[in-house]
């Protein structure tokens, strides 16, 4: 018996070690509306809600939300914004780095991480119109419909 519960605690400890793997930012800030939505299942924002790969963030009117991610990057989206992280790779002592998001729609203000600090080509956000990369360590950005 004793066997059987310390492999569960081991399988049980490496799936937490996983799950937190998966994570790539955290909700710091929601104020109004405003959602986190993960491999279809959508969930409303508060203060601790991961974000995954693939997460596509949205606020409402009058709402707004804040993410920091693992390297420090901090992402703060407006009233109306949908916001897709599409890639996001952070392994420093192997040098890889890389972070691609999309901003369909409304605003967002950006603030750099370590990846954009160790390797500045490796971060861009894309919109319908064009794509930006990012050289310096703070912009605001506008999509409108």
């Amino acid at each position: 018996m004793r066997h059987i519960l310390a492999f569960v605690l081991i399988l049980f400890s490496a799936f937490s070690v996983w799950a937190d793997d998966a994570v790539i930012a955290y909700v710091k800030t929601v104020t109004g509306e405003a959602s986190v939505t993960t491999a279809g299942k959508q969930v409303k924002a508060e203060v601790g809600t991961p974000v995954m790969l693939g997460s596509k963030l949205k606020t409402g009117p009058k709402s707004s939300m804040g993410v920091t991610f693992k390297d420090e990057t901090m992402m703060s989206l407006g009233a109306d914004s949908e916001l897709t992280v599409d890639e996001y790779l952070y392994a420093p002592a192997q040098g890889k780095l890389k972070m691609g998001s999309k901003l369909g729609k409304g605003s967002l203000n950006y603030v750099s991480g370590v990846i954009a600090k160790l390797k500045p080509d490796a971060v861009t956000i894309a919109t319908p119109s064009g794509s930006i990369g990012v050289r310096g360590t703070q912009f605001l950005v506008k999509v409108e419909e």
